[in-house]
């Protein structure tokens, strides 16, 4: 059976709507039982031998492509090797993009930055459920952060191997936002309520080198709420307490420690520039949300984040590594894979703040799939 590649699909007809679209799944069907294929779909027909060639009717003698040819012909490499893993996984799947012509118009509006529809096993185009949307990216192509969220990341290696991203836009995270001034629920960084309760005011502290250090009531921070750490080593019991930029500042315009919050700020703009307040709306959002912050250095993020917190003396497992971006932020597949591995390897969640400059965030996971 030959199929007909005109404008960029492939049509097919015969019995070709209930071998291939009632049974299985494939294509989109037109009249008198034939079936429009997208290119990824013919050529996955092709591989299996089910199709035994597509005719070119924009070549004057009609070209007949078998699989080698029209994958040539048409670039669909990535996107087979995707569809093909998929497919011998036991999905069904449809493509949803609108640079394939015979994709449904309001489909391809709606998921502009998806590849393919999933269907969950057992179901197909014909039926109203959707098991995954995904995303094809070869591991050298730059994916935008905002196009993800909603999406399976597929990334396709250069051995040819796939490695699925499950991507999420609404993680949750502690009890919930607090309500910041413009109303985003995620806190400005400057000014913004905070959930902590019982801090000391005007602690007696000095600015110094890359931190603040603080002295009298420097336990009512470390102790009851986990600020900073203690300057004389992790297991004394008492003696002055030394805060992050990040936590000097977000102190300082509360009121809580006595150093200038204008120079905390501009210290930490001097040594990280604009992203140094990045980060402050992001601490300052993760606070709201009852959640504890602190340094990621150590995994290579922004800070690793403890849900679960009394005091100091009972602190959980970290749930979260969190890496403040930009809200224009873009992926490389090979560094996010990184990302993902590093807080996979350390059981917890990779987390994305894309923080816009006037306080807005965007809240992005990303976790390994096995579809």
């Amino acid at each position: 059976m030959d199929g007909t590649l005109v404008d960029g699909v492939v049509r097919v007809g015969g019995d070709a709507r209930q071998r291939f679209y009632d049974a299985r799944g494939y294509g989109r069907p037109l009249d008198r039982n034939r079936i429009e294929l997208a290119p990824v779909e013919a050529a996955h027909l092709l591989s299996r031998g089910d199709l035994d060639a597509v005719v070119d009717e924009s070549e004057r003698d009609g070209d007949r492509l078998g699989f080698r040819e029209f994958l040539v012909r048409t670039g669909a490499t990535l996107r087979f090797a995707v569809y093909k893993d998929l497919r011998d996984r036991g999905f069904y799947l449809s493509p949803t993009c609108e640079a394939w012509p015979g994709v449904d118009a309001d489909v391809a509006a709606a998921d502009s930055d998806v590849d393919f529809v999933v269907y969950p096993r057992g179901k197909g185009p014909w039926d109203d459920a959707v098991a995954y949307r995904i995303r094809v990216a070869g591991e050298r192509e730059a994916v935008r952060a905002a196009s993800l969220g909603g999406v399976v990341l597929a990334v396709v290696d250069e051995d040819g191997e796939l490695t699925y991203f499950e991507t999420d836009a609404a993680p949750t995270i502690g009890e919930g936002a607090a309500e910041a001034p413009d109303g985003s629920g995620a806190g400005s960084g400057e000014g913004a309520d905070t959930s902590d309760t019982g801090l000391p005011a005007a602690v007696d502290a000095d600015l110094l080198d890359d931190r603040v250090v603080c002295y009298a009531t420097a336990e009512d921070l470390y102790e009851g709420n986990f600020y900073g750490q203690r300057l004389f080593g992790r297991n004394a019991d008492s003696g002055p307490l030394q805060l992050s930029l990040v936590e000097g500042a977000y102190l300082a315009q509360r009121g809580v420690v006595d150093v200038d919050p204008a120079a905390v700020v501009d210290l930490g703009r001097d040594v990280e520039g604009e992203r140094f307040d990045r980060r402050l709306r992001a601490y300052a959002a993760l606070r709201d949300r009852g959640v504890v912050p602190k340094s990621g250095f150590k995994f290579g993020a922004d800070f690793r984040v403890y849900e679960e917190f009394t005091d100091v003396d009972s602190l959980s497992h970290s749930t979260d590594l969190v890496r403040v971006v930009a809200p224009d932020h873009t992926f490389y597949p090979r560094d996010l894979s990184l990302d993902v591995r590093l807080a996979g390897g350390v059981r917890k969640r990779m987390v994305f703040a894309l923080t816009a400059a006037n306080g807005e965030i965007d809240w992005l996971s990303v976790a390994r799939l096995t579809p």
